[in-house]
């Protein structure tokens, strides 16, 4: 299975302590800081646990995420990638903890918005190429497992999959029972790693 249209999602810690509508000004900072790279900025703030904010761009969108109840920082790679499944993985998550850390350091921010380093959840927006099944779970457990242990560095891990309803999207949370902070899990699959 060729893993595309990836959206890597980190999760906010504590839930929801800065307004949705804040991400709106930050992300038209962001628009007017590239040249180009982003086109718009839509708002879902008005839908319970939905899409929240979301920046537009033709390779990928970054958001807010409130889907599940949970807020978190949704990176969604709409461009195909190229490279093994493993480099698509780390690829994307490279990017949303790049936007993660992006966010952090933003100045109306500072201290206000922190994203937790012992959790991620990855799914493919292609139900046809990845159906939500055990046999794609089988089939893809390997990679997931090994950029898991790329990315948590050898620490005990779980991964999971939504196997509850077979109509969503085929969906993996990789979780670590140790502490890590953003810094580290880039440093973990950097692009000049050993690993990825």
């Amino acid at each position: 299975m060729d893993l595309q249209k990836l959206n890597v999602k980190f999760f906010v810690v504590p839930a929801n302590t800065v307004p949705l509508t804040d991400f709106i000004d930050i992300f038209h900072g962001w628009i007017q800081a590239t040249d180009g790279v982003y086109h718009d900025v839509a708002d879902y703030s008005h839908m319970q646990a939905g899409p929240g904010i979301v920046l537009v761009a033709n390779d990928a969108n970054v958001g807010i995420d409130e889907s599940g109840g949970r807020r978190g920082l949704l990176f969604d790679q709409k461009t195909v990638l190229a490279g093994s499944n493993q480099e698509k993985l780390c690829a994307v998550l490279r990017a949303a903890l790049e936007n993660c850390r992006r966010l952090v350091q933003e100045p109306a921010l500072k201290g206000r918005i922190k994203f937790s380093g012992d959790e991620v959840s990855i799914s493919l927006n292609d139900r046809l190429a990845v159906p939500n099944t055990p046999e794609s779970f089988q089939a893809l457990k390997p990679d997931f497992e090994a950029v898991a242990a790329r990315l948590f560095k050898g620490a005990s891990l779980a991964l999971s999959y939504n196997k509850d309803d077979s109509r969503k999207r085929f969906s993996v949370a990789m979780r670590t029972f140790e502490p890590f902070d953003l810094d580290q899990l880039l440093g973990n699959i950097a692009v000049d790693s050993k690993y990825c």
